[in-house]
């Protein structure tokens, strides 16, 4: 499960939970990246792209297009950012690490939000 949430000014805009099954933590990682570039270059007057993770590791595999595990996220999330990039010269994107001992507000309520729910298993012999 991954869940995106979409800021303008520590004001929620968009949150977006998403499930897959039989997927690799690093996937999820990027599509989540993937859903909230998105989704942030689809909002008009976006000037500035700032993603919050706890594990800064999974944005260095969107820069790197020889890992083929990775290429169909890395070629989107590549695709929206040369787009968002040439509307406007002055259009930036920075990745910050926020672990969870930071004690930010934001990231704790996300992180209560996470912890709390409870995923419907569909295919139950999956359940182990």
């Amino acid at each position: 499960m991954s869940i995106a949430h979409i800021h303008i000014h520590d004001k929620a805009i968009v949150k977006t939970l998403h499930y897959a099954s039989n997927i690799i933590s690093m996937e999820a990682e990027l599509f989540a990246i993937r859903y909230g570039i998105n989704q942030a270059t689809s909002i008009q007057g976006v000037l500035k792209i700032v993603i919050i993770m706890d594990l800064i590791h999974a944005t260095k595999k969107i820069f790197n297009t020889s890992v083929h595990l990775f290429q169909i996220h890395s070629a989107s999330i590549l695709k929206e950012l040369r787009n968002f990039f040439s509307q406007n010269q002055v259009n930036s994107i920075e990745f910050w690490k926020c672990p969870s001992q930071c004690n930010w507000l934001l990231y704790k309520a996300v992180d209560k939000e996470t912890k709390l729910f409870n995923p419907i298993l569909l295919f139950l012999c999956k359940s182990f």
